[in-house]
Parts: C-alpha cells; sequence; structure tokens
C-alpha cells in the first residue's frame, strides 16, 4: 500500500511501516507534538510513518462517551500534520458521507472493523481513489476479508490493505489468530493494529479496558510472522487520553519497542 503514497519516507527501507497516533484528535498541539516525536524514532531507524487519528468516534459503548472536538476542526488538524510534516495522515470513517469529506483531507481511509462488511461504505471509500485500510472484524475469519478487498478492487480501487485486530474470545476479551496474517497476505498487504488487539471488550463499566503490558509481546509476534506494518495508538499521557486510554501506549515506550521491531525485521530478512 505504501508504494502509492508520494509523501511517505523510507519506503525502501524493506523495513516494516508504521500507523501511529493518537486514539482521537485531541487538538493541534498534541497531535503536532505526538507526530514530532514519532518522526523523529521512525526516520532513525528507517521506518515508513503514517500519522493516525480519528476525526470522530461513532463505535462507543456508552452515550455520554467522549466523540470529537469537532468534525472539520479535527479534520483540519489531520491536514496541518500533514502539511507541516509531509507525511500522509489516516482516519477511521463510519458514514458513507464521511468518505468524500475526510478524503479532502488525509491520504487512507480506515474502515473500522464493525463497519467492514457494510458494501456501500467500502464502495464510497474506494471510489475517493484514496488508499484504504479495512480493519478485521472480531467476528470474522481471516479468508473472509478476502471478498472485503474485493469490494475495494472491484470498485477500480487497487490501493487496499487489511487490519488484522484480533478476534472475540469469549464476551470480554480478544486473541489475535498469527495463523491468518500469511493468510490475508494474500489478498493483501497486511498491518497488525496491536494496541486494539489488546482491548478487553464489553467491561460492565461501560469503558472498553485493555492490556498495554503485552504490546511488546504481541508486536514481536507480528513482525516474526511477516507483517507488512505495524498500527499503535500511542498517547504522551494514556491515563489522560479522552478515548481508549487502557490499551494506548505510552509515547515515551515507543522508541524502544520500534528499535527491538526493526532488529526482529532485519532478522526474518
Amino acid at each position: 500500500m505504501i508504494q502509492y503514497l508520494d509523501n511517505i519516507s523510507h519506503k525502501d527501507s524493506k523495513n516494516f511501516f508504521l500507523i501511529a497516533g493518537p486514539c482521537i484528535i485531541e487538538g493541534e498541539d498534541m497531535a503536532l507534538r505526538i507526530a514530532e516525536k514519532v518522526i523523529s524514532i521512525t526516520d532513525k531507524y528507517n521506518i515508513p510513518y503514517i500519522f493516525k487519528g480519528s476525526f470522530k468516534k461513532a463505535n462507543r459503548s456508552r452515550v455520554d462517551s467522549f466523540t470529537t472536538i469537532g468534525e472539520e476542526k479535527s479534520l483540519e488538524i489531520l491536514k496541518k500534520v500533514g502539511e507541516t510534516f509531509n507525511i500522509p495522515t489516516t482516519t477511521d470513517i463510519h458514514e458513507n458521507e464521511h468518505a468524500a469529506l475526510a478524503a479532502q483531507y488525509v491520504d487512507v481511509l480506515q474502515i473500522p472493523a464493525f463497519l467492514v462488511r457494510q458494501t456501500d461504505l467500502l464502495v464510497a471509500a474506494a471510489k475517493t481513489g484514496k488508499c484504504v485500510t479495512l480493519k478485521k472484524g472480531q467476528f470474522l475469519s481471516p479468508e473472509a476479508m478476502k471478498f472485503a478487498v474485493q469490494k475495494i478492487t472491484d470498485s477500480n480501487n487497487e490501493k487496499v490493505a487489511i487490519i488484522e485486530r484480533g478476534n472475540s474470545f469469549g464476551y470480554t476479551d480478544l486473541i489475535v489468530d498469527y495463523r491468518g496474517i500469511p493468510t490475508m497476505r494474500e489478498y493483501a498487504p497486511v498491518i497488525l493494529d496491536v494496541t486494539h488487539s489488546l482491548q478487553q471488550p464489553n467491561q460492565s463499566s461501560g469503558v472498553t479496558g485493555g492490556r498495554p503490558d503485552l504490546i511488546e509481546t504481541v508486536a514481536k509476534a507480528g513482525i516474526a510472522v511477516g507483517a507488512d506494518g505495524i498500527f499503535i495508538e500511542t498517547h504522551p499521557t494514556p491515563e489522560t487520553a479522552l478515548s481508549d486510554g487502557a490499551n494506548m501506549l505510552r509515547l515515551d515506550l515507543l522508541e524502544d519497542l520500534l528499535q527491538k521491531l526493526t532488529r526482529i525485521r532485519e532478522s526474518i530478512l
């Protein structure tokens, strides 16, 4: 997928690529600070980098959960991050009309896991001509993602990748079946969403839990089995984050992790 992005660095490094940023755009200053820090690390280790931030969260357990600082405001911030650092940006979309809207501001459109079977949404994203990433539903087999990919390619868009984010395991946990990564790579490049794979959804409080202590373990395994990219939500202080703080990686821990993952990548090439 990254071959279609003109504004991405280290494209020929043979390293994995990284999608990283806060769960949701909380403000311009924070977005710029996170992007600047991640760029300093990815440049050091020759990692192609795409900045991620949700402009709106539609899939929340409770009606009083935080959703956005403002749709247009968030999209403008994403655009500024991209222009300031000359890097590609991505955000998730939830409604058909979001596709054309977000495509004016970002380089990659992400389809959320719960919506990956929504044909009209996938077609709308594909028709923008932007790169499209498809999160595998927690309820889907790896083989089922072949048909989601086909919805993009049948819409005359070859710029597609799959994001693995675990499968439902009981009522309140997720588990990654690493056998699915080589299977899905037959259909499109595969990105392992490390932090969302460690969510613990459906908690009695209505707030999703997580296991950030296992981020390194899950990420190492993903690179070892051949994931093309890694997706990590990161924040300077996850405990104060407005969304998904329970499973995000603290920003000051990112460099050590990426250094280790780069070494694993080098060992398997």
